[in-house]
């Protein structure tokens, strides 16, 4: 019988709500895009340009910027006065 500590269990159960919702997001992107090739290239494309932007800064490096690219884009399908302001 092996006891993991109380902390291990919650980071553990972190990471998974994280990653379900991620996988959920990515989930409504695809079914909001017409083309599911497309779409994966964009988000290929926006997280190498916030790569790039975000080298010299050390915000958020925890976070791969695929992860981040799959979050801002799902942001911005749900939300669309986040991009009708620019």
């Amino acid at each position: 019988m092996t006891s993991r500590s109380p902390v291990i269990m919650l980071k553990r159960s972190k990471f998974e709500t994280t990653q379900s919702q991620i996988m959920h997001r990515a989930e409504d992107l695809i079914s909001a895009a017409s083309n599911r090739y497309r779409i994966t290239v964009q988000v290929a494309n926006r997280a190498k340009r916030r790569r790039y932007e975000d080298f010299d800064s050390a915000d958020d490096m925890m976070m791969k910027p695929v992860l981040r690219a799959i979050i801002e884009m799902s942001d911005e399908l749900t939300q669309p006065e986040i991009i009708g302001e620019v």
